[in-house]
């Protein structure tokens, strides 16, 4: 493991990281565990639609839903993706065999399917995205970008430069031209790793995490996420612990988005170290069990 990418058990927000964790490992059969998708539970590729889940995930996940409340995939991606490249039906089948919950909210929360229900629950397009669509190979000529793939999501699309030469640099440079298009049309723009999202306004992960903290009446709430568009999330956490919940923050990092390393509790790399960071919270909880 790189050493700028490592675990920090040390590092405070107000009360110790240690702490914290430990508070949250005491109320884990009242908590929920959030996790992004692409970059936390998915390696970033090129080819965004061959983005599996990460082997290991399903076992890791599955396990963990044995000692908590509930576990929620709370993504960008369309809720039908998520599943298809999680293989998430067969996950919620093997959580919902121990009783508990399985929730993928798709497109920042707009989508939801849980493991219970077993159907994706999903609002119309917004009003301007298909004029927005129109507009958009003229925007990305104008900003030498006509090679960037664009990937409609039905509440929105992704411009990815992942695969340009100078990725980082086009992304830059498409972030305000295309910020100016969406707001004409009432959109908002989320930029990420080497993309620049426009979506429907309104719910972002942050929502996201308010609503499933008070459906489920939680006690705890953990987020894993690894880029800008999970800064919501991030937030919202925080707020939840400074109404009395227990609360514990993970950033999957990366040499390309340093955004949350220093709003996170814990720094892991990637999605190997999610992973290994969940199975020792598995571990922990049934050791402060027996």
């Amino acid at each position: 493991m790189d050493a700028s990418v490592s675990s920090r058990p040390d590092q405070t927000t107000g009360a110790s990281a240690r702490t914290a964790y430990d508070a949250l490992v005491a109320v884990a059969d009242r908590a929920v565990i959030g996790l992004d998708m692409d970059g936390t539970l998915s390696p970033i590729v090129e080819d965004p639609e061959l983005a599996h889940i990460h082997p290991d995930a399903p076992d890791v996940l599955v396990d963990l839903a044995e000692v908590v409340r509930a576990v929620a995939i709370i993504t960008g991606r369309p809720a039908r993706q998520a599943l298809a490249l999680g293989g998430l039906d067969e996950v919620g089948d093997a959580i919902g065999g121990h009783g508990r919950e399985l929730y993928v909210l798709g497109q920042y929360g707009h989508e939801r399917w849980t493991s219970s229900q077993r159907r994706v629950i999903t609002p119309r397009p917004p009003h301007g995205l298909s004029t927005f669509l129109r507009e958009l190979p003229r925007l990305l000529r104008e900003a030498d970008a006509a090679d960037a793939h664009v990937e409609e999501k039905g509440l929105g699309v992704a411009i990815h430069t992942r695969r340009l030469p100078d990725a980082a640099a086009v992304q830059a440079r498409l972030v305000e031209p295309v910020r100016r298009a969406a707001e004409a049309h009432d959109l908002i723009v989320e930029p990420g790793r080497n993309v620049v999202e426009v979506r429907t306004p309104g719910v972002d992960k942050g929502t996201a995490v308010h609503r499933l903290a008070e459906e489920v009446d939680a006690h705890g709430f953990l987020f894993a996420g690894d880029d800008l568009g999970d800064l919501e999330a991030f937030a919202a956490v925080r707020e939840l612990g400074e109404q009395g919940l227990a609360t514990y923050l993970v950033c999957s990092a990366s040499d390309e988005e340093s955004a949350l390393r220093d709003r996170a509790d814990e720094v892991v790399s990637g999605p190997d170290g999610v992973l290994a960071f969940l199975r020792r919270l598995t571990a922990d909880i049934r050791a402060a069990r027996s």
